[in-house]
């Protein structure tokens, strides 16, 4: 950050902090981190040091070979950066510091704002940070000087990345490079990128075996059952169904989940009101528990009354791998929920800017995403919107789990919004996502293959 900018940015701050809004000067990443913190997690600007962190062994066990790879990675990138003066740390998901590495002097500075192990550098409790707002996003991110919100880190500059659960898509750890009172180098934002790349691997080989455990179980209940049935993974995505299960959803008899579906970009997302919030409560309810049932009734059809849904686990030593569904029947526990659990979690959206405000849109909404140079355009049913994350490659990552794919350099189609196909002179293939305006989504030739597979034409 120059210094103009930096001066800028720090006026900006202060207008923010201050309760005002603000057009210009910061970068869209950040003032989206800026209005959490102030609007939704009313962070106290004056922090100058994190709280300590709760402590919470459950949240371990699942987790353990991805901490301690990432550990390896730590002490290692520590102590390349250690003659620049800066901090390595890396946190759990809830952004809970599980260790620090690097130059002495900057560790013991650190410490004074509690940046050290088993503090806690979530945006809800530290504000905007590399490691927090890593979290809330997906991609490296970097916060420098006094794109902070709080002041006293003001003096700091950091990037982090996070590492994301390839079938929940929450995050599970973040890595981040901190250096007080300097920039830092131009190679810290690429070395992120890579280091959790390997870490990715590991989690996404995770996901292919618990989808082919459930998958077994599926095919062996299979002919058991007279009704529709389908099996999920433990983030609610069908990855097999039977042809009744197939013709409830409203999916087509090519869909291929009737044979099974481990690769995780493309397991299916149901759109079923509260289905996510039961099957969270399913999966804590039968943690470690092989014999456990429950049921709860659900909308499956608009317009239609509900119907009941059993779900039973899959577990493998003690982790639920996901969930047999099978509709119709009811049986075991009943789901209740309670009134504050009924509001629950708010649907995922995807943030957009629009001038001065924050557009928040549902994933369904999207028609295609463009790039323009680092810009990401939005296609809207409410026009052009600007993705509020920067570079398509991170774009697409936050787009991939609803079944929005890159078709091309330049562009990500909504493949539930295709309408039609046009095909060129030359055979070349052009989307149409909307007929009425004749929006034509190019197709590269390297993408084809796979389009025409996940489109089953």
């Amino acid at each position: 950050m120059t210094t103009s900018s930096a001066k800028e940015v720090a006026r900006a701050w202060e207008d923010f902090a201050a309760g005002e809004n603000i057009e210009t000067g910061v970068r869209p990443e950040i003032l989206a981190s800026w209005y959490r913190c102030r609007d939704r997690y009313a962070v106290d600007h004056t922090l100058d040091i994190a709280p300590g962190a709760r402590t919470d062994e459950a949240w371990r066990v699942s987790n353990d070979v991805i901490f301690t790879q990432l550990g390896g990675l730590g002490a290692l990138a520590g102590q390349e950066v250690e003659r620049d003066g800066a901090v390595v740390t890396v946190t759990d998901g809830d952004g809970r510091v599980l260790g620090a590495w690097g130059d002495p002097s900057a560790q013991r500075r650190a410490a004074l704002h509690n940046l050290a192990p088993w503090s806690s550098w979530s945006e809800e409790c530290t504000g905007t940070n590399g490691m927090g707002t890593s979290l809330e996003m997906s991609g490296p991110v970097t916060v420098t000087g006094p794109e902070h919100w709080c002041q006293a880190f003001h003096q700091w500059a950091c990037a982090g990345i996070s590492i994301r659960d390839v079938v929940t898509g929450a995050p599970v750890a973040s890595i981040n490079i901190s250096r007080w009172n300097a920039s830092l180098p131009k190679l810290v934002t690429p070395w992120l990128t890579k280091a959790v790349a390997c870490v990715e691997q590991e989690i996404y080989h995770r996901a292919i075996y618990e989808a082919d455990t459930v998958i077994a179980e599926f095919s062996t209940m299979r002919e058991q059952v007279r009704g529709a049935f389908m099996a999920m993974d433990r983030g609610g995505n069908v990855i097999a169904a039977n042809d009744a299960a197939v013709v409830m959803l409203g999916l087509t008899g090519e869909t291929p989940i009737i044979a099974g579906v481990t690769e995780p970009a493309e397991r299916w997302i149901p759109d079923i009101a509260g289905l996510p919030e039961v099957m969270l409560w399913a999966r804590e309810r039968a943690q470690g528990n092989a014999e456990w049932s429950g049921y709860a009734r659900l909308p499956v059809c608009p317009g239609e009354e509900a119907v009941p849904l059993t779900m039973r686990p899959v577990v493998d030593a003690n982790r639920v791998m996901g969930m047999l569904c099978e509709f119709g029947m009811q049986e075991g526990e009943a789901y209740e929920p309670d009134d504050v659990k009924a509001v629950g979690p708010l649907p995922r959206c995807i943030i957009g800017l629009r001038d001065d405000r924050l557009v928040l849109l549902a994933p369904s909404e999207i028609r295609y995403a463009e790039a323009d140079r680092n810009i990401v355009w939005l296609v809207t049913e409410r026009g052009r919107i600007q993705a509020a994350t920067r570079g398509m490659d991170n774009v697409e990552r936050s787009l991939a789990p609803y079944g929005i794919r890159r078709v091309h350099r330049r562009y990500l189609v909504n493949l539930r919004r295709v309408a039609e196909i046009e095909r060129g002179i030359r055979g070349e293939l052009f989307l149409i996502t909307d007929s009425r305006a004749h929006e034509l989504v190019p197709v590269s030739r390297r993408h084809a293959p796979d389009l025409r597979r996940m489109l089953g034409v």
